[in-house]
This record gives structure tokens, sequence and C-alpha cells, in this order.
């Protein structure tokens, strides 16, 4: 098995890396069969995002702070546990987010897409599932659409629900919503399109937001699944991705 080390410029992430790599022949990303992060949560979204043309199974060990999207660092039995990581296949969501001034941006998001107010102004949206508006009027800070793999992220800080993998559902939650207050947000079927109208976007400016990719001054933004990307993601047998965001439900 081939296997590239590539690590986070910051914290101790560096160091990790020269020392598997003495261990470990790394190769180049394009030789490898997997590829091996060292970092926090952020590295390893911006490692998925940069080798997701490669479609090749990325193994993450933390190096970072939190560390839910990665497994325990540990230098000893990396081949092993390699070979007996459970992986997961997940589908990012694709923004196409329309500016003010008709240029048309498309990003993928592996957490969420969000539309958050510019200014003081609250932002005035309108969405609509499946060419249907459902809501007329969102008035608050923005709105977001999440992933299961990113629903345990900024949408649980939103007080957004956690979805487990295999639900096949997305999660549509508000942002300090303002009107209709009582609206806690939906949980949508993963195959729908979401799409977001930005009301007064001249006086109310909005941006969209795919993971860290961000669009100012949007006044369309079309959200759905992209079933033709794939991002395989490793995790140790016994501590899988799916345990984690199941696990998280009763957290308290």
């Amino acid at each position: 098995m081939k296997i590239a080390i590539i690590a986070s410029e910051f914290g101790d992430a560096a160091n990790a890396a020269k020392a598997l790599k003495k261990n470990i022949k790394s190769v180049s990303v394009k030789e490898a069969d997997v590829i091996v992060a060292l970092g926090g949560d952020g590295f390893m979204l911006q490692t998925l995002h940069t080798y997701m043309d490669y479609e090749k199974p990325i193994f993450g060990m933390n190096k970072g702070t939190v560390g839910f999207l990665m497994n325990a660092f540990n230098e000893d039995s990396l081949m092993e546990r390699i070979l007996g990581a459970d992986t997961y296949t997940l589908h990012p969501l694709r923004m196409r987010a329309t500016r003010c001034d008709g240029e048309v941006v498309e990003h993928l998001a592996i957490n969420e897409v969000s539309l958050l107010r510019e200014t003081r102004q609250a932002a005035h949206l309108q969405v609509a599932i499946d060419g249907r508006i459902r809501l007329p009027e969102l008035i608050g800070d923005g709105v977001l659409v999440a992933t299961p793999a990113g629903s345990t992220a900024y949408n649980l800080s939103a007080h957004g629900p956690i979805i487990p993998l295999g639900a096949d559902l997305l999660a549509l939650t508000p942002l300090s919503a303002f009107r209709p207050r009582r609206w806690r947000g939906a949980l949508l079927p993963q195959h729908v399109k979401v799409e977001v109208t930005v009301n007064q976007p001249q006086k109310r400016p909005v941006s969209a937001v795919a993971d860290m990719h961000e669009v100012r001054d949007v006044r369309h933004v079309q959200i759905e699944e992209a079933p033709d990307r794939r991002l395989l993601v490793m995790f140790d047998a016994e501590h899988t991705l799916a345990e984690r965001i199941f696990t998280e439900q009763f957290m308290y």
C-alpha cells in the first residue's frame, strides 16, 4: 500500500509527519493509495476539497483541537489501522450562487452552505424547495443547509438537528430568525433542490458561504447534493464517523 503523508503547517502536525516518515515511505498524492492527513478538522476539510478529484480515501489523525473528523494520533501500527478502517462515502453539496451583478459562482461544500447578512440590516430571504415556495420571507441573520457529516458543526451551534449518516436527509436551519419567530427549521430529503432568493439584495446584502468559500452580494442561491462527487473518509473501526455523529445526540 502506497501512502501520502501530508500535514498542516500549524501546531505540531509538521513534526508529527516527519516522525511518521522515518518509518513509512511517503509518496505523492497522485501515486498514493491512501492519503494520511495530520492536523485538525479545518485541515481535514481543506484536504478533502483539495484532493476531491482524486477520489482517494483519506485517513486523518488529529493534531488540532477538536478532531471530530480525525482519528486519534498514534505513530504505531498505522498500516494495520488503515487496513482495518471503515471507509465512508460522502457526497458534498453543490452551491450555485448568482451575484447581484449577474456573475454565477459554483462551489462544493462538505459541511454546509450558509447565507449570512453582510451588514447591520437583517436578511430577508425567500426559501423554495423543488420550485415550491415554502417560506415567502425569512427575516434574520440567514439560513444554512447542512449535510449529515456537517450537521454537528455550524448547524448544531445554530440549534439545528443532528443527522445520522445514512439517514438520507439534509438540515435546513435558520440563523437567529426574527420572523417567523417560532420556525426552527426543517429536515429535507437529500435529493431536493433548495433555492434561496434574497429580497432587497441592494439594501440588505447577503453572502453565500460553501465551507470556506465565500461569495458576496448574492441575489439567488441554488443548493443541492452533488451525487457525481465522492469523498472517501477512513476511520478506526472502533470509533467510526457514524458512531461519533450518533453519540453527539446524547451529549449534554
